[in-house]
């Protein structure tokens, strides 16, 4: 619920390999401030992806699989920046890095229900048709939190140092989610869509999680 006790998150938090980091995001808050609004969302829904080299078992559905380049680097910085991409060319989607410094992994922040700020977040997001959709999947939530690719990739969501006019902070839950569910990525074309890579994590019931879809191929497998 809205009233969980969260703390502010370390990088210690999320030291982890991703796939680990991730189920503990469930439940924790992710608040921005940009041009003035603050919006707050409880995170309901995460996916974890490594990076190259990273953990036992490569991610061939990271975007860091090949190795760092101009578009992944933040991947590979240390713990707890933001790392905002371009999706389909439209939608910009938040992952928090997770890892140690040099070793590339994110977690995709799927949904959540925001708790502060549902006004600023319709303003950005007019088509919402309840307050269950503004954050529920991951363009959705960008919006809705108004991060943008590339302006504020690379923010620093534990010190909350001002990055191109916007502050996020990242609160994660005192008390772990004591029921989650785990099963295949959304959208995720082959292999890396499978359960072979269970690795979309998510609180039960709740009314803003995405819906899920298999990837290009991956039902098949």
């Amino acid at each position: 619920m809205a009233g969980d006790e969260v703390r502010a998150a370390t990088r210690a938090d999320l030291a982890g390999l991703p796939a680990e980091v991730a189920p503990r995001l469930l439940g924790a808050q992710l608040t921005t401030t940009v041009a003035g609004a603050t919006v707050t969302v409880r995170l309901t829904e995460v996916e974890a992806y490594h990076g190259r080299g990273t953990g036992p078992v490569p991610d061939p559905g990271s975007h860091a699989r090949m190795g760092p380049t101009a578009r992944n680097a933040t991947m590979w910085g240390e713990p707890g920046h933001l790392y905002v991409y371009l999706s389909h060319g439209i939608h910009s989607c938040v992952n928090v890095v997770c890892g140690p410094d040099g070793i590339a992994g994110g977690v995709l922040l799927r949904g959540g229900e925001v708790i502060e700020g549902t006004e600023t977040a319709f303003g950005r997001r007019p088509a919402a048709r309840s307050p269950r959709d503004l954050a529920r999947g991951p363009g959705r939530l960008g919006d809705a939190v108004g991060l943008r690719h590339p302006l504020h990739d690379g923010i620093d969501a534990i010190t909350g140092t001002p990055h191109h006019g916007a502050v996020a902070r990242l609160a994660v839950a005192v008390e772990p989610i004591a029921e989650i569910a785990s099963g295949p990525r959304v959208g995720v074309a082959g292999v890396a869509g499978t359960s072979a890579f269970p690795w979309r994590f998510w609180i039960p019931g709740e009314p803003t999680v995405s819906p899920f879809r298999w990837g290009r191929g991956a039902a098949e497998l």
